[in-house]
């Protein structure tokens, strides 16, 4: 928020404070704004440092100060333990958190379907707020500094190794990659929300960021996609996976295997299932598959394999057809005979 004009940004964060979520907010801050003021404000950022030792406190320290260096600001902190220093900043926050419970009560709910829609309905309550002070943030534009040619970066990165489960372990977050990186050593960019996986210079994937659950029990990011193939060579695996509940795509595999675990032997449970997801996996039908096992588990039925694969089976009608015309002999025969004459 600027102090004079009253310009302000929300950025969702998912993981708490850290620089990578200061970094990527702030930035986003400024060249929504398209300005950089001279002077940065922080409050202690205590959430931050807390549980880092000395040397990773100073490479924060560090981050943070190249950060508003490459953007022209001085880096200042409010002191700590001094109620209201900072109360031309801290006062409109708190209007801002009113604001957004006020329309949550209008919306009527406080769900939303995903992530992005949750940005969307503050970047709303944002875009209305600075509307009403528009001239102000013009008069104030003309005294920021001009924004470098590009953005800093908001992002942490790190080099893991794929192991033989075709996953990596990262921040004591366990995540799945498909099967042909077993044993490549990826460049991983982590952002707040989210982590870019790249081989060598090459872009190969985004994975959703995950959070270890406790201080003592690990976070998972599972895609079954990544490790069916593995569980199709050793289905009864899926008994005991550490990850089981994060593997299934959707809530109507879970409830099916439950079902299955009640009403059959555990072999055959495992294998049925294991079927199940490659059929999801190899027909590129999850979401049709889980609306079928929905309907299998109201009716109490344990799902027929059978008639899942006729079901989901390719449309013969819907293949193209191939027409391979091939060339007479003589084309080739006059082909030959034209180079010979060149080379003569």
């Amino acid at each position: 928020r600027l102090a004079y004009s009253g310009f302000e940004h929300a950025h969702v964060i998912l993981g708490g404070e850290s620089f990578v979520a200061l970094a990527e907010g702030l930035q986003n801050a400024l060249w929504a704004l398209g300005g950089a003021p001279r002077q940065h404000r922080s409050d202690s950022l205590s959430a931050a440092f807390r549980n880092l030792d000395k040397d990773a406190r100073e490479d924060l320290t560090r981050r943070y100060d190249a950060l508003c260096a490459d953007y022209g600001m001085e880096p200042t902190r409010n002191n700590r333990g001094i109620a209201h220093e900072n109360g031309s900043i801290e006062s409109p926050h708190g209007h801002f958190k009113f604001a957004i419970k006020d329309a949550l009560l209008l919306r009527g709910t406080s769900d939303f379907e995903d992530l992005g829609s949750y940005r969307a309905f503050i970047d709303e309550i944002v875009g209305r707020n600075n509307a009403r002070i528009r001239r102000h943030i013009e008069a104030e534009r003309p005294a920021l500094q001009a924004l470098p040619p590009g953005r800093s970066c908001d992002f942490e990165e790190k080099i893991v190794t794929v192991t033989s489960s075709s996953a990596f372990t990262l921040k004591r977050v366990f995540y799945t990659v498909p099967s042909r990186l077993i044993g490549s050593r990826l460049r991983v960019r982590l952002y707040d929300d989210r982590l870019d996986v790249l081989l060598g210079g090459t872009w190969l994937m985004t994975l959703e960021r995950g959070r270890p659950v406790s201080s003592n029990k690990h976070g998972h990011v599972v895609d079954y996609r990544h490790v069916i193939h593995s569980l199709r060579k050793k289905p009864m695996a899926l008994l005991n996976l550490v990850y089981r509940a994060q593997l299934f795509p959707r809530e109507a595999y879970r409830l099916t295997f439950d079902r299955l675990i009640e009403g059959m032997p555990e072999k055959a449970a495992c294998r049925l299932m294991v079927d199940i997801l490659s059929l999801a996996h190899d027909r590129g039908c999850e979401a049709e598959l889980a609306s079928v096992l929905t309907v299998e588990l109201d009716a109490a039925r344990l799902p027929d394999m059978a008639m899942l694969r006729t079901r989901f089976a390719p449309d013969p009608a819907g293949l193209p057809g191939v027409v391979v015309r091939l060339a007479p002999l003589s084309d080739y025969e006059a082909l030959l005979g034209g180079a010979q004459a060149v080379a003569a």
